[in-house]
């Protein structure tokens, strides 16, 4: 398997308990690439998303996640992965009863940042990004789905994430097929790819 890919799954098996929900999974995703994955419903794309931060195990084939094999990794280091990873979940998952800039500065501290300025220099930043830098006072309930989706995506990026990359390059289409029922499409704003 490639070396400089940030995903590689190869002839993947993911099952649900004993259902075997994805077989012959093949994709490998590299820096600078968007994907999206586009499926009918229960055609496997959370459960192949869950193996991507262990919480579903990959039964067969070869699958590296930022260089984690996910076929041998152990349950102690899927923290130190997770910290690697921006997740935006569909449900959102914000605390509830803490404010926007709360639910940011929880995230911050339980992966490791101390420094008070810098937590809130970086709080700053991400909410600039996604453009709700007025947002910051608000608890979730008190923002439009759209808002609160912003502010999941701030989260995704607080730690910088090797999966999530930001550019301001023209993006270029690719298709690539992961299994028999999932298609993925992924951008590219690396030269290299287009």
């Amino acid at each position: 398997m490639d070396d400089g890919a940030l995903i590689q799954y190869k002839n993947v098996e993911i099952h649900q308990q004993e259902l075997c929900v994805l077989s012959d999974v093949n994709l490998e995703l590299h820096k600078g690439e968007f994907v999206y994955l586009i499926g009918k419903v229960g055609s496997g794309k959370t459960s192949l998303l869950k193996t991507l931060y262990g919480e579903l195990d990959v039964i067969d084939g070869e699958a590296k996640v930022l260089d984690y094999n996910m076929r041998s990794i152990k349950r102690k280091h899927i923290p130190q992965l997770r910290r690697k990873l921006g997740i935006v979940f569909q449900d959102f998952q914000l605390l509830t009863d803490r404010t926007v800039y709360n639910n940011l500065e929880f995230v911050l501290r339980a992966t490791g940042w101390k420094n008070k300025q810098e937590i809130q220099d970086r709080i700053e930043e991400v909410l600039q990004l996604v453009g709700m830098s007025n947002k910051g006072y608000k608890l979730p309930n008190e923002l439009s789905g759209g808002e609160q989706q912003r502010i999941v995506i701030a989260r995704a990026v607080l730690n910088s994430p090797a999966i999530i990359r930001q550019t301001s390059r023209p993006e270029i289409w690719m298709w690539k097929q992961a299994s028999p029922s999932l298609n993925c499409c992924t951008t590219s704003a690396n030269p290299a790819h287009r």
